[in-house]
């Protein structure tokens, strides 16, 4: 793991919550609820970190609970603060929507031969094998 999320620690190799983070995390979430900003939320909740910080705090699906954290967060006010989110972000005008890739249509079509050969180097073996390519169109 590169990154603990806030409000958990590692003991023994096991992630466990840290009940005063944990609770700085709930009071992030219900004061984003509440109406504040990400900014004032988190002072609120005596968490000092950017703004962008937060934000991933609250998109953050390791607090839902999974194989490896335990559940910080339940599930409905979640969802909640997903779509606050989604609508304070459309009051802004901050949402856009994706733009269509032009399609590349390659005609390709490829064959390989039979592996007739083994190698114990894999370097070698993966040369061979894409020797055996060849292209049909």
């Amino acid at each position: 793991m590169a990154h603990t999320p806030y409000g958990y620690k590692i003991v023994k190799g096991k992630a466990v919550v840290d009940e005063i983070e944990a609770e700085q995390v709930k009071n992030l979430y219900r004061g984003y609820l509440e109406g504040l900003s990400l900014k004032d939320a988190t002072k609120k909740a005596g968490i000092d970190c950017y703004h962008a910080t937060a934000a991933k705090m609250l998109q953050n699906k390791h607090y839902l609970g999974d194989e490896f954290y335990p559940p910080i967060m339940d599930e409905e006010t979640f969802e909640k603060v997903k779509t606050e989110r989604q609508k304070r972000a459309e009051k802004l005008g901050r949402v856009w929507e994706p733009k269509e890739e032009p399609k590349m249509d390659l005609d390709m079509k490829f064959k390989a031969k039979p592996l007739e050969q083994k190698y114990d180097n894999p370097f070698k073996q993966a040369e061979y094998a894409y020797s055996l390519i060849e292209s049909e169109v």
